[in-house]
């Protein structure tokens, strides 16, 4: 099965947010990823606001409901009260928990379940009994998968950051590769679905899913967008879809 794609649209909401003015559009780029055959569209609302805003997330909710109902929806975040708060409003199909700091530029680690683990588990509970699939973001590490199962969750996020950062060193990129590969053979054994995000990009997707082949989906937004620069939305959208096609 070839693992689906979903756009992360927060790349384009930080150069929008550069001016007062609506423009790269969020929606109407949104459109064009899901017309040229995207998945999903994910976002990752900062409490800041400093790429999505929170005005932006029914507006997407509508794009998919209205137009490509077949879409998913995936809000990704660390679960503030405000972040649920948003979640429980925009309804999305999965939500990807992400231990992140408001302070950070990015995400650059993932849960350490063993620690973890108490606060999350009620969180699932209640975001599953709201109907939303709950995938936790995980550094490749073999023993996290069956943790984030017992936790309850359906899904776990390869953090791909390590391997994308490898770009130019193949010895640390194999490394990474193989180490993401050992954790997602550990997913399939606790029966833990996968995906994966971060650094991800048309040169490095065939091997992650040559080496990966329970991959479901990837979320990807930087690499993305700056292929769109390049070759435009629908164009990057095709480019990534083709690299998962291996």
């Amino acid at each position: 099965m070839t693992a689906s794609l979903s756009v992360n649209l927060n790349a384009i909401a930080m150069l929008r947010n550069r001016r007062d003015l609506p423009w790269p559009s969020v929606i109407g780029l949104g459109r064009v990823a899901l017309a040229g055959g995207a998945a999903g569209l994910t976002v990752h609302p900062r409490p800041d606001e400093r790429h999505i805003r929170f005005s932006d997330l029914p507006e997407i909710r509508a794009l998919i409901d209205d137009e490509f109902p077949q879409a998913e929806f995936n809000i990704e975040g660390y679960p503030t009260a405000q972040f649920l708060d948003l979640v429980a409003k925009n309804e999305p199909e999965q939500v990807t928990l992400v231990p992140d700091d408001p302070a950070q530029a990015t995400s650059d680690h993932g849960w350490d379940l063993t620690k973890d683990g108490d606060f999350l588990a009620p969180i699932i509970r209640q975001l599953k009994h709201q109907s939303a699939r709950v995938s936790l973001f995980i550094d490749a590490d073999p023993a996290a998968p069956a943790l984030a199962k017992a936790l309850g969750a359906d899904r776990v996020e390869l953090y791909t950051g390590p391997y994308g950062g490898a770009h130019d060193d193949p010895r640390r990129e194999a490394l990474e590769l193989d180490r993401l590969a050992k954790t997602a053979e550990a997913a399939a054994k606790a029966g833990v679905a996968v995906n994966a995000g971060h650094d991800l990009t048309v040169a490095n997707l065939p091997a992650l899913v040559k080496r990966v082949p329970n991959l479901v989906e990837v979320s990807i937004g930087h690499g993305l967008t700056a292929d769109a620069l390049t070759h435009g939305m629908s164009r990057a959208v095709e480019r990534f879809m083709n690299a998962l096609q291996v």
